[in-house]
């Protein structure tokens, strides 16, 4: 049931006719009690109204609601399109008795246009109805754009549980990772300043570690709703719940990238013994964007070569990351194809749906993992009709 999961939230999924296929596309969620909340956002300069607005309102009070829209990102639409974020953000309040700054207002689609308002304020008074603790799977169907499927992770703890619900294929790369996620719990927590330094490194070691295409969206967005109460501090407790929301947002970042438009192989890289971490963050991450890379993962070419010239040419502190290739190894699946400066001539057989590209720099101690998909014909097919 993803968001729905954890007792005290609601949710549901409807079809407001935004889209001309007639699919879901308006989701909305609830807590039924007092909760807090955070959110994390897109570093995109280009950042969409409901990411300003939503911004704001969480400056001025706790989420207690959260809607989602499908088909339109009311991206780069200007003052207009605030205004209709902000009218999206009254019309769910006046609906659940509440007030409008404490509704968590996301969009996704097309960036441009602005949002049909005469189908979306009707569907958000229709899904207002239909919210209910088993909605929650109605609610993930309705975000997704060209996703191929929902995605939704739930992972339970000692007297709580974590649910959340994501969608993204396509414009994928930190920071953010087009990807929204929301997520919800019953573990309770003080504050959303609270719910922040837990949720940000969480974030950060999942949806900030994947790329699709190394695009960065204007509408990315990760919410946590949590039940407000005392928070436990610095026991067992509250390191149950990091680690099962971290969980959580491994396990929809994970799905994000083998639902990548046109993806059939997972990347999986790891990068050990950088000079530092924030050089093997930056080895990483070049590894996880490289088309050459990408399309060589497509084709199941192990062309270790171009995970070379990606690995020693990672931007890093107004250069390239440290790298010594005579001390550089690189293994595919485990089997070693590069060490300490000569290749090996071993040739792994790569094949089924996950790689993994190894790096050992042997230069110092710095570690960082990234998630990758490959790069298809039918990345390029999709995004070349994705207006038309």
């Amino acid at each position: 049931m993803s968001v729905t999961a954890a007792p005290g939230f609601a949710a549901a999924g409807v079809s407001a006719g935004i889209r001309p296929s007639g699919r879901p596309d308006v989701a909305l969620v609830r807590s039924l009690e007092p909760a807090v909340g955070c959110a994390m956002w897109t570093r995109n300069r280009v950042q969409a109204a409901p990411v300003t607005v939503s911004r704001r309102h969480l400056e001025l009070a706790e989420p207690q609601a959260v809607v989602v829209n499908a088909g339109v990102a009311n991206a780069a639409t200007g003052a207009p399109g605030e205004d209709d974020a902000r009218a999206t953000a009254a019309r769910v309040a006046e609906r659940l008795a509440l007030r409008p700054e404490e509704v968590v207002v996301l969009s996704t689609g097309v960036i441009g246009p602005r949002l049909p308002m005469e189908k979306l304020l009707p569907g958000v008074d229709l899904a207002a109805a239909e919210l209910s603790a088993t909605g929650g799977d109605a609610a993930a169907r309705a975000i997704l754009t060209t996703d191929a499927g929902p995605k939704t992770a739930v992972v339970s703890g000692d007297g709580f549980t974590v649910g959340g619900m994501a969608k993204g294929a396509g414009m994928i790369h930190p920071s953010l990772a087009t990807m929204l996620a929301v997520v919800t719990t019953d573990h309770t927590l003080a504050s959303g300043a609270e719910a922040g330094r837990l949720l940000r490194p969480a974030v950060e070691r999942s949806f900030n570690r994947i790329s699709v295409d190394g695009d960065c969206s204007t509408n990315d967005a990760v919410v946590l709703l949590a039940r407000r109460g005392e928070a436990a501090r610095g026991d067992a407790s509250e390191t149950a719940f990091a680690e099962a929301l971290e969980a959580v947002c491994r396990d929809l970042a994970r799905q994000i990238v083998a639902d990548g438009e046109g993806a059939t192989v997972v990347l999986e890289i790891g990068v050990a013994h950088a000079a530092s971490a924030e050089e093997a963050d930056a080895i990483a991450r070049r590894v996880a964007t490289s088309p050459l890379v990408k399309t060589a993962a497509f084709g199941r070419d192990p062309n270790w070569g171009r995970v070379l010239a990606a690995a020693g040419s990672a931007p890093w502190n107004g250069g390239f990351a440290r790298l010594d290739p005579e001390v550089l190894s690189v293994a595919f699946d485990g089997t070693l194809v590069f060490a300490h400066g000569c290749p090996t001539g071993r040739v792994p057989e790569l094949g089924g749906g996950a790689c993994r590209i190894e790096l050992d720099l042997g230069l110092g101690d710095g570690e960082a993992a990234y998630l990758a998909s490959d790069l298809s014909t039918d990345y390029v097919r999709l995004n070349a009709e994705y207006t038309t």
